[in-house]
């Protein structure tokens, strides 16, 4: 044979099937299995690695965003050091309006700074805060430097913890009228108390008590302020009177009409004026 004939009968013969790649023995089914679980397999992992990483960015993100509030508090609590007060004040403002409790001791030692527009800056920033400020203000109001400032801050937070070192306020020659004024801008909150306190054994607690009820105007106070209309000190009944007329209740109008006849001519004088005017105006419901 010749070289050419025995090379060809060398070679393997091909059948149609292994010339035929797509023919083979192998369902549409399975591939399709295998193809859907290669799939999942890719999937899954990206999305796991995707909802880790979202949140990865949501935690960078907060904490991103409370370091630069840090940052922030503290680059104004550093400005309550500048030499020009409108800068203080300012700072004040800002740190007020952020209320964060960080910011509390900051302003508390501004209560006593140079500058008063700076004080009173601070006592309503202070009173942004509210409760949380509580604390610290309690501990200023020992401080003779900053307790009228302390005083007025706590007069406009409605807190009960406020009311009984305001009510021994009230015996404090000097800073009963600061007392006094924040009792009354609290208000109603005060009023349980203050009724009280008009049979305190200290004579400036029960004079400003009286002050205070005639400031807030509440209809519960009428009824022991008349009491008070019959007190042997003619100041008592006089201010009692005056309070009462603020209040402007008809049972109180009724009640000081003996009074013309007082044996203080000042109070009679007082008295006759204040009836005088009441006649002008209508009678509350």
């Amino acid at each position: 044979m010749s070289d050419e004939i025995k090379d060809s009968q060398d070679e393997p013969e091909i059948t149609e099937a292994q010339a035929d790649p797509t023919d083979l023995n192998v369902s549409d089914e399975f591939v399709d299995e295998v193809a859907d679980a290669v799939t999942a397999e890719d999937d899954t992992p990206l999305t796991e690695a995707s909802a880790t990483e979202e949140g990865s960015e949501e935690e960078a993100e907060e904490e991103f965003e409370e370091e630069k509030v840090k940052d922030e508090i503290d680059i104004q609590i550093d400005l309550l050091q500048d030499p020009e007060w409108v800068v203080r004040q300012e700072a004040v403002i800002t740190l007020g309006e952020m209320g964060d409790e960080r910011c509390i001791e900051p302003l508390a030692r501004c209560l006593r700074d140079g500058d008063w527009q700076v004080r009173e800056a601070a006592v309503e920033a202070v009173a942004m805060i509210g409760s949380p400020a509580v604390d610290i203000l309690l501990r200023y109001l020992r401080d003779w430097d900053s307790r009228k400032y302390a005083i007025k801050a706590l007069g406009k937070i409605n807190d009960e913890r406020v009311l009984d070192p305001l009510i021994s306020m009230l015996k404090n020659d000097e800073f009963k009228d600061d007392a006094t004024n924040a009792l009354a801008e609290l208000g109603l909150p005060a009023v349980e108390k203050l009724i009280k306190a008009l049979n305190d054994k200290d004579e400036f607690v029960r004079k400003q008590s009286i002050l205070a009820l005639g400031e807030i105007k509440d209809p519960a106070a009428v009824d022991p302020l008349i009491e008070n209309l019959k007190n042997d000190d003619w100041w008592i009944r006089l201010t009692s009177a005056a309070a009462l007329e603020k209040i402007g209740d008809p049972r109180g109008r009724d009640a000081i009409k003996p009074l013309l006849k007082d044996p203080d001519v000042v109070v009679q004088m007082r008295i006759e004026r204040m009836l005088s005017a009441w006649k002008k105006q209508p009678v509350n419901a």
